[in-house]
């Protein structure tokens, strides 16, 4: 069986990190499906999706890493190219990732004791970001 589902998020860009573990697992209960893999897929290519503990000194943690990695306040080639100052957030976004898959059994996803499934909104301003839950299983 194969199941899609879109959720949609309204963020606050500039690096907001969302939990969205329970929104996931309310998908995947919904779904009917008891065994299989789930991906969690971001569509644009400004924000990512990954797992961490999330909790405020990791998410301060993170910002400050994104920081050093790919720093707001550096000219980006791609900035020249669209005129549009977010070359930061692509590259951010690039590094992270668009997608991660889960294996689940009995309906429950394989994520540790404290580890959630994190939208991360790299873009410099508020945006609507959709979510594609995929399952596959039976």
């Amino acid at each position: 069986m194969v199941v899609n589902k879109s959720l949609v998020f309204s963020t606050r860009g500039n690096g907001q990190l969302i939990d969205v573990t329970a929104h996931v697992n309310g998908v995947l209960a919904d779904s009917g499906v008891h065994n299989g893999i789930l991906t969690v897929f971001v569509v644009g290519s400004t924000a990512a999706v990954t797992t961490l503990e999330y909790e405020p000194g990791l998410i301060k943690d993170m910002a400050e890493l994104y920081d050093k990695l790919a720093p707001q306040n550096k000219r980006y080639a791609h900035d020249e190219t669209w005129g549009d100052a977010n070359g930061f957030s692509h590259v951010r976004a690039a590094l992270q990732g668009p997608s991660l898959t889960i294996p689940f059994e009995n309906s429950k996803l394989y994520l540790g004791t404290w580890q959630q499934i994190v939208l991360a909104d790299f873009d410099h301003r508020p945006r609507s970001r959709t979510i594609v839950v995929n399952i596959i299983g039976e």
